[in-house]
């Protein structure tokens, strides 16, 4: 696929027709990918924690939700565009921060932005990324950097230091996995790059002892990091309302609503059900976004009710990387798109700004 440079904020271009298989969101799209992945990459992207409940709650939780539409509203010309600390996009709908995408398609990372930036989206690039950010950074719109407080505090700051250069626009701190627990992947081996090309995507020549997640991190690495780069710091694995606000009083920019996919706690409370508690907390002082077995443009619609700014999507990316590469990721985020603008004028809703908790049958 051939890129042109990132529109322009506020620019919402229209994608060339598709080469590949038309890729939709949906909850079919798993299976899809499942017959042309590796099944060790499949049985990792897929897996969660221990018993794998959080895994299977999540979309469900967004399908409870019912909508109050209204009616008799001019919804004659619907926009789904919104901005989100300083980037215009075409949909508040986010590719999130998932490892290892070179498991799923050759060009790994790149591809996956370069088909978020011809969607009109942004990307959030894994500290387990398996391209270099500078790589990414080439055929990309705007995009953030996440990132892990690791026991080695000097490879933190080497790594957030080469994204910050390479021009990514923010920071997102993930703070739900000091430890990584068993994970029902079914034992089969990871088709992963060799380890040193991994390592040096992240400026190392081998992975060193600090490589894992520091558990004794606190609050106050969220101005740490904004010390060390300049840039806005999001954290990203919150479900509580005291977290959350905590968070934004040790300087957060905006506050994720996750469970981690359900790959860490198991049975910790589906992004859906603790998402309204977080948004009233933190109010109108910062952005807050969920991800989290969000499947639909309707899904999109819920949690926009609930008080998500927006959304970020996870393994939905990853299959329709497997599947068509970087259009594949594009025609992904524009069903997205065009099933949140369906949506949204069925509810009576014309732009983002318009979806309120009112649209939600209580």
């Amino acid at each position: 696929m051939t890129t042109d440079a990132a529109p322009p904020p506020g620019a919402h271009t229209v994608r060339p027709p598709m080469t590949g298989p038309s890729v939709t969101a949906g909850p079919g799209l798993a299976e899809r990918a499942r017959a042309v992945l590796p099944p060790g990459a499949h049985a990792f992207y897929a897996a969660g924690a221990d018993e794998g409940i959080s895994v299977a709650e999540a979309a469900g939780a967004w399908r409870t939700r019912r909508f109050a539409p209204r009616v008799l509203r001019d919804v004659s010309a619907v926009d789904t565009g919104t901005e989100l600390l300083g980037s215009r996009l075409a949909a508040p709908v986010l590719a999130g921060p998932t490892a290892f995408h070179r498991m799923a398609h050759d060009e790994g990372e790149t591809a996956t932005a370069a088909g978020v930036a011809a969607a009109g989206s942004l990307m959030v690039l894994s500290s387990r990324a398996t391209r270099h950010p500078e790589d990414v950074a080439a055929v990309a719109g705007p995009w953030w950097y996440q990132v892990y407080w690791l026991r080695d505090h000097d490879l933190t700051r080497r790594q957030v230091e080469r994204a910050t250069a390479a021009g990514a626009r923010a920071l997102v701190l993930t703070v739900d996995a000091p430890y990584v627990p068993p994970r029902n992947t079914g034992g089969l081996p990871l088709p992963l790059p060799q380890d040193d090309e991994l390592c040096r995507s992240v400026g190392v020549a081998t992975r060193p002892p600090g490589w894992e997640q520091d558990p004794s991190v606190g609050f106050g690495a969220i101005a740490e990091l904004h010390r060390i780069s300049g840039l806005p710091v999001l954290v990203k694995g919150v479900l509580r309302a005291d977290d959350a606000q905590a968070c934004v009083a040790a300087g957060a920019a905006g506050v994720i609503v996750s469970n981690h996919g359900g790959r860490q706690l198991d049975r910790a409370v589906p992004s859906a059900d603790a998402l309204p508690a977080v948004a009233a907390a933190v109010g109108d002082r910062v952005p807050v976004l969920a991800d989290g077995g969000i499947e639909t443009g309707t899904d999109v619609l819920a949690a926009l009710a609930l008080g998500a700014h927006a959304v970020l999507i996870g393994r939905p990316v990853l299959w329709a990387l497997a599947l068509d590469g970087a259009d594949g990721v594009a025609s992904l985020l524009d069903s997205y798109r065009s099933q949140l603008r369906t949506a949204m004028a069925l509810a009576g809703a014309a732009t983002v700004a318009g979806i309120g908790a009112d649209l939600l049958h209580r």
